[in-house]
């Protein structure tokens, strides 16, 4: 009887774990977005922990700018909630993903295909949706001691936001040179930008909103 009490138990605890795919602040934010009641002429800003850390309707109080940035996420944990993303048929969306794919050992390819599944996904749900699709943004190793396994992916984002440009005329959506914006001579994020090498400060969000301003505005 113990026996089949333990392996039930068990059972269920790898079901679980099998379940739960993404971290709990994952599932926590994804509730509360799906929770959210829909507005007219939202602008999404979807993206992981650097875009969750915007306080994107004080950087755009003139639109209705939505932030739907989960820390850690990447293109299948937004694939796995996109349906709350195109339910309110924004007027625009702003992705940016791929870094913590990179740092999870995905490689470019598996970005590429989960990005283009995104992007069709969002044309066939809301057509009259604009896609804006960012770059990655680069790294500072010089700034802080963690996130070793994102610095290291350097090159690796070089290389990804090369694809990504092919990608969005492809799909005929706006690429932003977002990493363009953030990087210094050597190609690393400027350290004014940044607290910790990969997320950014107050002075980082204010020169991204000057980026996206007019693709904000753009009618």
């Amino acid at each position: 009887m113990k026996k089949t009490i333990f392996f039930l138990f068990l059972f269920s605890s790898i079901i679980g774990s099998a379940q739960k795919k993404y971290s709990s602040h994952y599932y926590k934010l994804k509730e509360v977005y799906e929770n959210t009641p829909n507005t007219e002429d939202e602008i999404i800003f979807l993206g992981n922990s650097i875009t969750e850390g915007g306080n994107w309707a004080q950087m755009f109080p003139n639109v209705n700018a939505i932030n739907r940035g989960i820390s850690g996420d990447v293109s299948d944990g937004i694939l796995n909630r996109l349906d709350e993303i195109t339910a309110s048929k924004p007027k625009k969306v702003f992705l940016m993903i791929g870094t913590n794919d990179l740092a999870h050992g995905k490689t470019e390819e598996y970005i590429l295909t989960n990005t283009e599944l995104i992007l069709s996904r969002i044309k066939t749900a809301s057509p009259n949706t604009r896609i804006y699709l960012q770059e990655v943004l680069p790294y500072n190793p010089t700034v802080g001691k963690k996130f070793s396994g994102h610095k290291s992916n350097q090159q690796r984002v070089i290389i990804l936001n090369k694809r990504l440009k092919k990608l969005a005329r492809k799909n005929k959506v706006k690429i932003i040179n977002t990493h363009k914006k953030f990087r210094n001579r050597k190609g690393l994020l400027i350290r004014e930008f940044t607290y910790d090498g990969l997320h950014l400060n107050a002075k980082g969000y204010k020169h991204w909103s000057k980026v996206l301003r007019k693709y904000v505005h753009q009618k």
